[in-house]
């Protein structure tokens, strides 16, 4: 007999995060080899473009891990978007992240956001779900480093 329970758990969301990382050790030669090499964790980082005033402009919010950058945020604020603002960061990130030895960049966009821009600056799609949320098409793109 099993019980469902709903609640948020922050111990229990530990335990499962926890043993599936030792599943997945376990199953894959790849992951097993990160273990305990400074590749294992994700890495922070963190671009911000602040105005003369010190107000932010432009950002981009990200991590490494393994040989890849994981860009979650770029953000350009409308009064400086088309200065080249998104293209520099982008650049810097992936410069930043090649220090790292990072290979390959991935990130996630809206169609009513940046695809295009992504492909302007060398990226791939490579996964396209449509209605995620209903109404948008969400992209995934990727790009390899040189």
């Amino acid at each position: 007999m099993f019980r469902l329970e709903t609640e948020v758990d922050k111990a229990r969301c530990d335990l499962l995060r926890r043993r599936l990382r030792e599943a997945n050790t376990a199953a894959s030669p790849v992951l097993r080899a990160l273990r305990g090499t400074p590749g294992e964790r994700e890495v922070p980082l963190h671009l911000w473009v602040l105005d003369d005033s010190g107000e932010l402009v432009a950002g981009l919010v990200g991590h490494t891990w393994t040989s890849w950058l994981h860009v979650t945020y770029l953000w350009v604020h409308e009064r400086h978007r088309g200065a080249g603002l998104g293209s520099q960061l982008l650049a810097e990130a992936e410069r930043r992240a090649a220090e790292r030895g990072c290979t390959a960049v991935r990130l996630e966009t809206w169609d009513f956001q940046a695809p295009g821009f992504y492909k302007k600056q060398g990226y791939d799609v490579v996964c396209v779900i449509p209605d995620y949320p209903p109404g948008i098409t969400e992209y995934t793109l990727t790009k390899r480093l040189s």
